[in-house]
């Protein structure tokens, strides 16, 4: 069984989506519309921009989607997923790929995503750190004992999770997980505390956009973020889209559920190949492959 993948903030590159627009008249069509809805060209930023200008959070997340939802539009009869996943903001990717969303909608919500997630770091400054080399009931421990907001965030793959919360909080959990044996313990440079209960005011936000949109029922079940588990009811869709916002990336758990189900296939649609690199950590017995330019 063959899964496809979507990256999520963090792919990003200067350029990314030049050979779709140049090549493809459906994916230039398509980058036009989303220049319309979104109320700026972010195909200038994507193509020519620079990288702080892509590091913006507004224009991060719209852009991973476009690039990695307009490559499986391209794709076309060869895109024949038995399930779908993304991570984090991968996952709007997927929900458009597989049918649950349309294009329109899933750009919507991903724009209305970021400029809440935005507004929640300007809120209140906060940060993330990921941590190599330690179980993670280990890390779940030290991050439970600690008092200031400090919780996991994203469990990559066996032996990398990256923990999220306020600065004074990251700070003293980064010192005790290095006492307790972390090969790293590095403070990332991002926005804020995403996939925390610090984006409490986002998620409340997002819930009234994604409860107002229409999803449909997907050709194939997505693995969601919140539970790592197949879903193809879309009012599940729907509850756990919203709760992404604060719960952590189940993406080690996600994947060993997908193999244990039967994929033995994965392809990561969209700019990088961070999530191949991850799933090969999780099992290195299953093949994986990425799409990350214009297949022509």
């Amino acid at each position: 069984m063959k899964a496809y993948v979507f990256p999520g903030q963090g792919a990003q590159f200067v350029g990314m989506g030049k050979d779709l627009y140049d090549n493809s008249p459906m994916a230039r069509e398509l980058f036009e519309r989303a220049n319309q809805l979104l109320g700026f060209r972010i195909t200038d930023l994507m193509f020519n921009g620079t990288d702080e200008d892509l590091r913006q959070t507004k224009v991060t997340q719209p852009a991973i989607f476009l690039h990695s939802v307009l490559l499986a539009k391209t794709l076309g009869d060869d895109f024949k997923p038995d399930m779908v996943a993304g991570h984090s903001l991968g996952e709007f990717s997927a929900l458009v790929a597989n049918g649950a969303l349309s294009f329109e909608d899933g750009l919507m919500l991903v724009s209305k995503r970021a400029q809440a997630m935005q507004k929640a770091c300007e809120a209140e400054p906060s940060t993330m750190a990921a941590i190599v080399g330690l179980e993670d009931s280990i890390v779940e421990q030290i991050c439970s004992g600690i008092e200031e907001v400090v919780v996991p965030a994203n469990y990559n793959c066996p032996g990398q999770l990256v923990i999220s919360g306020s600065i004074q909080g990251i700070d003293l959990a980064c010192a005790k997980l290095t006492e307790a044996g972390a090969k790293r313990a590095l403070k990332l440079s991002v926005g804020g505390a995403f996939h925390s209960p610090l984006m409490e005011p986002a998620r409340a936000e997002l819930a009234e956009a994604i409860n107002s949109t229409n999803f449909s029922t997907p050709v194939c079940p997505v693995y969601q973020n919140v539970n790592a588990s197949p879903v193809s009811d879309p009012e599940v869709i729907k509850s756990n889209l919203i709760a992404q916002l604060t719960a952590p990336v189940r993406w080690t758990q996600t994947v060993k559920n997908m193999i244990a189900d039967g994929c033995d296939s994965f392809t990561e649609v969209g700019p990088g190949q961070v999530l191949q690199g991850l799933v090969k950590k999780v099992d290195r017995s299953v093949t994986t492959a990425g799409v990350n330019t214009f297949q022509g």
